[in-house]
């Protein structure tokens, strides 16, 4: 429900981009609170369900999450932890006050008590992040504690910087996270991405999903004679790709992509 809130709402206002992010954030995840609640009243559940939240809009190179609960955000850069999101926790809030260390609160019994959540009787307690930029090679990974609590952060930071391909390797790392909970694994999930640009530096005739809507797509190839080194008649013109040729590689990249989800 709260995944099918947030996606529907982002379709219908990003027009191509949200007018204001923390905005944007603060209202989905305050009306799929509401939407989880009112699924409860029309079926007639005798309780609300609850589940916890990590979204992350990115938009003009800069990152803008939110989170509730103890799902978490991770931005990797250069092998390290840039930034992390702060567990909605008994044992996050034990950790904080110098109570106990980090090796205590992973193997505390209670440290799956969260004190928010979308769902439930309470209004959640959303947090926020500040804008932040992204540069070539950093790495975003929005997971619950399926996933990262059975590995621990340094383990979780190791195979994902290691990996040379997100999209097989992701599948692989859930896979060590529910065989290393053994009979006490949870839920699992997880987001992955490798930003490609540096924030705030446009490579010169690129096509801009700024003024584009939403419903509209556009491709855009690299002249081969940078490979080649080569152009049309030597006067720079481009060749442009036949239509058969375009639907050829589309089909490459759908075949590709097909391999690397079944694998």
């Amino acid at each position: 429900i709260a995944v099918q809130y947030v996606t529907q709402t982002f379709q219908r206002e990003a027009n191509p981009m949200v007018a204001d992010p923390v905005l944007f954030l603060s209202h989905v995840m305050t009306n799929a609170h509401h939407a989880i609640l009112d699924y409860a009243f029309d079926k007639h559940l005798p309780e609300a369900p609850r589940t916890t939240a990590v979204v992350c809009l990115i938009q003009n190179g800069l990152a803008h999450w939110a989170h509730a609960g103890d799902s978490r955000l991770y931005l990797f850069r250069n092998g390290a932890v840039e930034a992390q999101t702060r567990d909605h926790s008994r044992v996050q809030l034990m950790l904080d006050q110098g109570l106990i260390d980090a090796d205590a609160a992973a193997r505390h019994p209670g440290r799956n008590r969260i004190y928010s959540c979308l769902g439930g009787n309470h209004s959640p307690q959303i947090e926020f992040s500040r804008p932040t930029p992204l540069y070539a090679g950093d790495q975003l990974a929005l997971c619950t504690d399926g996933a990262w609590g059975p590995l621990g952060t340094d383990d979780l930071r190791d195979r994902l910087c290691a990996s040379k391909n997100i999209i097989k390797d992701v599948p692989k790392i859930l896979d060590a996270a529910e065989t290393a909970a053994g009979a006490h694994a949870d839920n699992l999930s997880m987001i992955n991405l490798v930003w490609h640009d540096d924030f705030a530096d446009e490579l010169p005739d690129t096509i801009s999903t700024k003024t584009m809507a939403v419903s509209r797509f556009t491709t855009q190839m690299e002249g081969f004679e940078r490979a080649t080194g080569s152009s049309t008649a030597g006067n720079g013109i481009q060749q442009e790709l036949s239509d058969e040729e375009i639907e050829q590689a589309i089909a490459e990249i759908k075949v590709a992509i097909n391999k690397f989800t079944t694998d």
